[in-house]
């Protein structure tokens, strides 16, 4: 779901403390890719394929972060191409958890509840923590209402988890997780995809503008030649 919440980058001049937002992204990045770790193995350790659809979206926020740290201050169509990026990895993480859902259809045995709702623990407190801290180091409260809806969708995913391994630990069945886990990719592709034809409407208005002010610019001198 991450992939819905583009972190935007605000303008470097608009900053009143750029090295202090840029420590904040740095322990938002770290904490998010530690944790897209501690899910993957999560998933190979328990059979869950809800756990791996989850690392998803810390996957997400970490290029995000990282994104932002990469292009603080660039031109907004190197942002737009950066989004691109991200959201194409994004895509094909969200294709192969859907390919792995379908497999485990007919292969798959039932995960470990136990080390499932664990790790759905750990990602929700990690998720907390990192809200909180973006919400405290905010730099003026433009992100506000973005970070605000990234940390919930993320929550909601944690908390989908939890009850994908409540579901598996009652039935013994992969079922719960299964669900769980297509649903989240599904998301995630979804969100790929719009942020994909946003970043490609961006560059687009960029070009156009580009273009317009070349024309312009060039108009202008013609006439002053004449």
């Amino acid at each position: 779901m991450s992939a819905h919440c583009n972190h935007h980058t605000p303008a470097a001049h608009t900053l009143q403390n750029p090295a202090r937002y840029r420590r904040v992204l740095w322990v938002a990045l770290v904490v998010n890719a530690a944790m897209f770790a501690v899910e993957v193995l999560g998933s190979m350790g328990s059979g869950s394929l809800a756990l791996l659809a989850d690392s998803v979206d810390f996957a997400g926020d970490a290029m995000n972060y990282g994104l932002s740290l990469a292009v603080l201050g660039a031109a907004l169509s190197w942002r737009a191409r950066a989004a691109q990026l991200k959201a194409v990895s994004m895509l094909g993480f969200g294709l192969y958890v859907l390919g792995s859902a379908l497999w485990s259809l007919w292969h798959g045995d039932a995960p470990n509840a136990v080390t499932m709702g664990l790790v759905g623990v750990l990602a929700l407190l990690a998720n907390v923590g990192v809200a909180w801290l973006l919400y405290a180091y905010r730099d003026g409260d433009a992100n506000m209402r973005s970070v605000w809806l990234c940390s919930r969708n993320d929550a909601i995913g944690n908390v989908a988890v939890m009850l994908a391994a409540l579901g598996v630990f009652g039935t013994g069945s992969a079922w719960p997780d299964l669900l769980v886990a297509t649903l989240m990719a599904l998301l995630a592709l979804h969100g790929a995809w719009q942020v994909l034809r946003q970043a490609g409407g961006e560059l687009a208005g960029h070009s156009q503008g580009h273009d317009h002010s070349h024309d312009h610019s060039h108009a202008h001198t013609h006439d002053h030649h004449h």
